[in-house]
């Protein structure tokens, strides 16, 4: 048995939970992991602003968010081409200190990565990040190309010229991927990953990754909890859970926060009314959601991501040297 000063994963998970708090916006807050940053429940998901036709829309949304106090704000250099952080630098202008501003580092290598995040902090409009995460860690060897190839070493350099406060890494695919990459002699500020009702049935981060970042004081960042494709998920799709269900039971875990996709106005007044209103579901309830969709989230259906290249970035398929088509 574990001692009395060792916390176990779940009393570290009750932990994480319990730091929240309310600010004068009614939005939750939780510390991310050994950072001790307070960050919003839900996160602005970057690849669905870029996904929003007229400029003037996308930032009008992304400030109503800022003011309904959700501060963390997701991106990636590829999304879109740079014009989800086109996008974000626009909505962000006299607003950059309310702002905990996350973008992904697409390149491997020590020169891609300091051009990434050039081009990045452009787009972004800023002077530095909140947090870099290596984007796409879904093959098996980016943990030693990034190692290998310089790009730690690049990101460790642009923290120390206050580039980059805080350093972590994404990915949909394995959780053995990011095994690899917590095992590493190296301090992760962050990790982000898919946990949803299907997860826990299928390659679960939830049961495998989950407790190693707790132990570790990295913090979570979750993601596709509707399975992907908001809002008609692909648990929703054949299932008779409803959005309000699966968001909550992905609350319910130890993520500091949880990335959502909202592409109108009316995503961001549901995603807020379901944050300012959560609370923590007990064990019994989680276990009576994960029962119905226990038999068809078994074979991952629903997450094609972790399973196929359907959803492998095509910036990072042209690096493995792999067909820019998925398939």
């Amino acid at each position: 048995m574990p001692s009395p000063r060792t916390p176990t994963a779940s009393r570290l998970a009750k932990e994480v939970i319990a730091t929240t708090s309310h600010t004068a916006t009614g939005m939750p807050m939780r510390l991310l992991g050994r950072t001790k940053v307070p960050v919003s429940l839900i996160g602005v998901g970057g690849w669905h602003i870029g996904a929003i036709k007229d400029d003037k829309e996308a930032v009008k949304l992304m400030q109503s968010a800022l003011g309904e106090g959700i501060n963390f704000w997701d991106n990636a250099w590829d999304y879109h081409d740079g014009r989800s952080e086109q996008l974000m630098g626009k909505a962000l202008k006299g607003r950059r200190d309310k702002v905990f501003l996350m973008t992904k580092n697409c390149e491997r290598d020590y020169k891609g990565s300091l051009k990434d995040l050039d081009d990045s902090l452009r787009r972004l409009k800023t002077d530095h990040l909140d947090l870099w995460q290596f984007h796409e860690m879904v093959y098996d060897n980016d943990p030693d190309w990034i190692f290998e190839k310089g790009g730690i070493r690049a990101a460790l350099e642009a923290k120390k010229q206050g580039k980059v406060r805080f350093i972590g890494f994404t990915g949909h695919k394995a959780p053995w991927i990011h095994f690899d990459l917590l095992s590493r002699d190296f301090a992760w500020d962050t990790a982000q990953m898919s946990l949803n009702l299907a997860d826990v049935h299928y390659r679960s981060f939830q049961k495998q990754v989950v407790p190693v970042c707790l132990k570790k004081g990295v913090g979570i960042i979750g993601m596709k909890g509707l399975g992907g494709g908001y809002p008609n998920g692909r648990i929703l799709s054949t299932t008779s859970l409803t959005v309000e269900e699966c968001y909550n039971f992905a609350l319910s875990l130890p993520v500091s926060t949880l990335v959502m996709g909202m592409n109108t106005m009316d995503h961001l007044k549901q995603d807020v009314a379901l944050a300012r209103n959560f609370k923590p579901l007990s064990a019994a309830q989680m276990t009576a959601l994960e029962a119905r969709c226990k038999g068809e989230a078994e074979d991952g259906r629903f997450e094609l991501y972790k399973s196929t290249s359907l959803f492998d970035g095509p910036h990072h398929r042209k690096q493995h040297s792999f067909p820019l088509a998925p398939g």
